[in-house]
This record gives C-alpha cells, sequence and structure tokens, in this order.
C-alpha cells in the first residue's frame, strides 16, 4: 500500500474493550491492507466521524447511553454513504430488519463466525471505498466543470465543449445537429456567451412555434399599413438580435419559401421588413438547429441546397444520452441541486442504487427525460435520500428490460446492488482510460485519484493500461 490515503477505514465501535482489542488483533491479521481504529461508545464514535473519514462502521447495538440504533439514525443524517454493520449478542430476524430499515447494510451476530465476518467486512469496505472513489470523482469534475450549463466529462462532452470554444471565437454561421432532449439550445447560448457578441442580444425563435403566415413578419418585422391590423410598424427578431445572435430552433421545419429569405439575409447581411421600400442591414450571426435529417430532405426538396451549405460553414453534434451514460451521475446529481434550488427544498441526494438504476435504463427522450424524471423524484421523495422507488410517481412505472430468468439462477438482491456498483466504476475507469490513450497518469490527474488508488481498482477489476492504447 502507497500510503493510507489510498487505505480502507474500518470504525469499530463497542462498549467492551477486551472484545474491541481482541477484534482489532485479529482483523489486523485477517485484513492487513485496512486501517483499523476503535471507540467504547456512540459518542465518541460521531465525534470522531466530524474528525476523519471512515469507509466502514462496525457498530454494536445494545451498549450504555446512546444505543448503536440511534447511533445508525444519526449516522444516516451526517454521512448518509457511509456503509454500517450492526453486530450483537442478541440477534433476531426482527432487529436484523430493523436495523436494515434504519439504513444498516449488514448485520451480524456474536459469537463471530470468523470467514463470514471477514467475507462481510471485505464487501462492506469494498463498497465503502467505491463510494468513496465516486464521490472524489463526482467532487473533481464538477471543480472542472465550473458554472458551464453544459454538464459533462466523457470523451463525447469533452469534444463538444471543445468544438463550441473554437467555434466561439469565430463569427460563421453555425448548424447544431442532435435529437430532441440532447442540449442544442444550450451549446447555442453558450456559443453566444462565449463570443465577442457576449453583451449584445441572444434572440431564441422556436421555429415551428411560429404559424407559417406570421413567421416572416415576425423576423423581418413590418411597417405600418403592410396588411390588414398592421397598425404601427414592428422592426422584427433580426432587428432586436442586431449586434447580437439569433438562434432559430427547428430549422428544417420551415418552408422553401422562408429558407429562400433567409438565405438572403446570410447572404448579404439586409433584411427588408413587409411593406418597406427599401431594405436594411443588419449584423446578426446566425445559429440553427434541427433534429431532422436535413440531406433526406434535400433529396426530397423540401430543405434548399444552398441555405444548407450557408449554414454549415461548422457544425456541432449534440450526442444522445445513450452516448454519454457515463455522465448520467453528474447529469442526475446537477438537476436535484437545481430542483431543490427551484422548490427551496433541503438538497436531496441519489442513493448508488438509484444511480444504477438511471445508468441502465434506456433514454429515448435525452437530457430533457432524465430532467423531468429528476423533477418527479424530488417532488414525490419522502426522504432526503432519493431511492429507485422515488424515481417514478403514482401510477407510472419504470421501463423494464425483458430478461428471462430460470428461478436457480436468480442472484441474491445484495449481490446484484454490489454488482452494478462495480460495473459502475469499471465503466468508469473504462471510460478516462479510453479517453487518455492507457495513460493511467494522466487518467488519475483527470479523475482526480492518486495514480496508486487508480492503479489499485485497475487491479481489483483486472483492468490493464494496454487495452486502451491505440
Amino acid at each position: 500500500m502507497a500510503g493510507t490515503e489510498e487505505q480502507a477505514r474500518l470504525l469499530i465501535v463497542d462498549d467492551e474493550q477486551d472484545l474491541r482489542t481482541g477484534l482489532e488483533r485479529m482483523l489486523s491479521r485477517r485484513l492487513p491492507q485496512v486501517r483499523l481504529s476503535s471507540v467504547g461508545d456512540g459518542r465518541q464514535a460521531l465525534e470522531l466521524l466530524q474528525r476523519e473519514e471512515v469507509d466502514l462502521l462496525l457498530l454494536d447495538i445494545l451498549m450504555p447511553g446512546m444505543s448503536g440504533l440511534e447511533v445508525l439514525e444519526e449516522v444516516r443524517r451526517q454521512e448518509p454513504d457511509l456503509t454500517v454493520v450492526l453486530m450483537t449478542a442478541y440477534g433476531s430476524i426482527e432487529m436484523a430488519v430493523d436495523a436494515m430499515r434504519r439504513g444498516a447494510w449488514d448485520f451480524i451476530t456474536k459469537p463471530f463466525d470468523l470467514e463470514n465476518l471477514e467475507r462481510v467486512l471485505n464487501k462492506g469496505l469494498e463498497r465503502g471505498l467505491l463510494l468513496r472513489e465516486n464521490r472524489n470523482l463526482r467532487q473533481r469534475v464538477r471543480e472542472n466543470c465550473g458554472d458551464r450549463e453544459l454538464i459533462g466529462q466523457s470523451r463525447p462532452m469533452q469534444r463538444l465543449w471543445n468544438s463550441i470554444q473554437t467555434t466561439a471565437r469565430t463569427d460563421y454561421p453555425v448548424l447544431i445537429r442532435g435529437e430532441s432532449g440532447t442540449g442544442k439550445e444550450l451549446v447555442a447560448r453558450s456559443i453566444h456567451a462565449q463570443s465577442q457578441r457576449v453583451g449584445k442580444p441572444l434572440v431564441m425563435i422556436n421555429c415551428p412555434a411560429i404559424p407559417e403566415h406570421l413567421l416572416e413578419s415576425e423576423l423581418f418585422g413590418y411597417h405600418r399599413g403592410a396588411f390588414t391590423g398592421a397598425d404601427r410598424d414592428h422592426e422584427g427578431l433580426f432587428v432586436e438580435a442586431d449586434g447580437g445572435t439569433i438562434c432559430l430552433d427547428e430549422i428544417g421545419d420551415i418552408s422553401v419559401a422562408m429558407q429562400t429569405k433567409l438565405l438572403r439575409v446570410l447572404q448579404e447581411q439586409v433584411i427588408r421588413p413587409l411593406g418597406a421600400s427599401s431594405a436594411r442591414r443588419v449584423d446578426v450571426r446566425v445559429i440553427a438547429s434541427t433534429n431532422r435529417d436535413l440531406e433526406q430532405q434535400m433529396r426530397e426538396r423540401s430543405f434548399r441546397e444552398d441555405l444548407y451549405y450557408r449554414l454549415n460553414v461548422v457544425t456541432l453534434r449534440t450526442p444522445t444520452l445513450g452516448e454519454i451514460r457515463e455522465d448520467i451521475p453528474l447529469l442526475a446529481d446537477h438537476f436535484v441541486r437545481q430542483i431543490c434550488r427551484e422548490l427551496s427544498l433541503p438538497v436531496k441526494r441519489c442513493v448508488p442504487e438509484t444511480l444504477s438504476v438511471l445508468m441502465a435504463r434506456p433514454w429515448p427522450g435525452n437530457v430533457r427525460e432524465l430532467q423531468n424524471v429528476m423533477r418527479r423524484a424530488v417532488m414525490f421523495c419522502p426522504s432526503e435520500e432519493i431511492r429507485p422507488q422515488d424515481l417514478f410517481a403514482a401510477g407510472e412505472t419504470a421501463p423494464r428490460q425483458t430478461i428471462s430468468w430460470a428461478p436457480e439462477t436468480v442472484t441474491p438482491y445484495k449481490d446484484a446492488r454490489e454488482r452494478m456498483l462495480e460495473d459502475f466504476t469499471e465503466q468508469y475507469i473504462g471510460q478516462v482510460l479510453a479517453c487518455t490513450g492507457g495513460n493511467v497518469s494522466q487518467a488519475a490527474r483527470l479523475s482526480g485519484l492518486t495514480r496508486a488508488a487508480l492503479q489499485k481498482i485497475m487491479r481489483r477489476r483486472n483492468i490493464t493500461s494496454a487495452e486502451f492504447r491505440g
């Protein structure tokens, strides 16, 4: 072990001094990689948890003063991620069920079966260390993201972010392509915010939302008397955006006639309001977005080729949520915090099992669908921990994968849950290594881990850097 910062940390809490001493002596031989400490009562344990980070708490239930169950409740408030294993000499099924209901991870009885004790502690420490590693990863990602609205550290999102920064330094037209719900509007806003036009207007237009017979007058304006009901001059949205940026959302949905008028604006930077005798020059950067197949529309002659090539100077593509699945924990955390602020609620958090469910399910509606699911979860979740059953409102059911299992192949719930957590970490580390071409030192810096800690995770999961080298 390179140093104590990578060690798993176990705290034993029991009022019997001899038992604590015996446990420490025995566990130091069986679990030499673990840093052990012990205290004699619940209040000492809570004070130590305020000062130090612990991965697993081995806690006696029946103690004078503050009982183990009372300590457990306080721990759940202060350190909801902490893995807690309860122990007692007076075990019963009822007590075990009550302990698990209160948030304990597992339950063992005295006198100990040493093989079973070691197995439970090893699994609990693995879980605790994994949660700590994931917390550190997410914290580092949040720091790297800063105040950006676009959230994500996956390779596709990094490529998109780099393209936005490069594009923002130019004044070329931009075409943003991607499925519905992938954040095309956020990309447009980010381009404007980093451009030299940032102090000028940004005008967002949802083209299909404006009736075809009104779209021209809304975009280019009109003079008084241009048509029935035009009792005053109206400047239009291009004039409103003068000096700044205009974003035409879903440009693939507008008519060919309107496309022709837009082409003139792009070519000449002039507009002619309805009823005007002369054109007016405007200085506007045009960003367009669409979820349509424009190439197919050109073959069908429902989208002009010359407009396509005018817009297609710079093309950015927003990835689907399925392509950035490793960003889901970060996005879910961002949405939960954002929604809690909107609703003036205490900050809630997703437990690891919830993140596993979110990462495993399909997302046809992409990030927008994830945001809506998290909004419902925050609203309907009765506690500060969002669990899988909180993800769907009353009357709704989660989309399910259809899997046929024979009774003899069903995995116990706890083992399946742990496997999903392990799969998440393995997928994340694989993505980071793929991003760096197998460079372990660079991957460690990106993920916020020491090189030794990353190598330990790789060894536990039989991951080698050679797999990711070009």
